[in-house]
């Protein structure tokens, strides 16, 4: 995540970012220095972050490179307030759009496996949305992003934590 000083929201906004990579966060830090960053990724035990919770977490193009999604939302869910928000964005890969790319012949450009690190899930909102879902969130938005609908390039989903344990 990165954002240019004249970007960020209010001074009484706190904002926690993690990164699970040393590069990560010297790269973060010198876009962004005047954010504090921590080196912590969702594999990672929630309770290192202390007993802070936060309205909003955000995930940018990250779950599509994790061996173990369901991870994410976990992490998440632990470190939100009750009504908190995740919002995720990802790789969009839908129906319409993965015909597309089939019919003409672009899925081994892609999705190539010679990508050292690429990504390692495909997801659609149906997927991501059954995942959050399977953690205990309620979805409350979907937004394609780039190119024209349905063949969108990304796509950002907004889920709710419950206001209540068990909701």
């Amino acid at each position: 995540m990165a954002h240019s000083a004249g970007s960020l929201p209010a001074e009484d906004t706190k904002w926690w970012v993690a990164k699970p990579s040393a590069d990560g966060i010297r790269f973060a830090q010198n876009s962004a220095p005047e954010l504090v960053f921590h080196q912590i990724g969702v594999d990672d035990d929630p309770s290192a972050v202390g007993a802070d919770s936060f309205d909003v977490a955000i995930a940018t193009e990250v779950i599509e490179h994790l061996v173990r999604p369901r991870n994410l939302p976990g992490f998440a869910k632990q470190l939100l307030r009750p009504g908190g928000h995740l919002i995720i964005s990802t790789p969009y890969h839908g129906y319409l759009k993965n015909l597309v790319l089939a019919l003409s012949n672009k899925w081994d450009s892609h999705l190539t496996p010679l990508w050292d690190g690429g990504h390692i899930k495909m997801w659609s909102r149906k997927t991501l949305s059954q995942l959050l879902r399977e953690a205990g969130f309620r979805v409350v938005r979907f937004i394609g992003a780039g190119r024209v609908p349905f063949l969108w390039k990304s796509m950002i989903m907004v889920a709710q934590k419950p206001e209540e344990p068990g909701q």
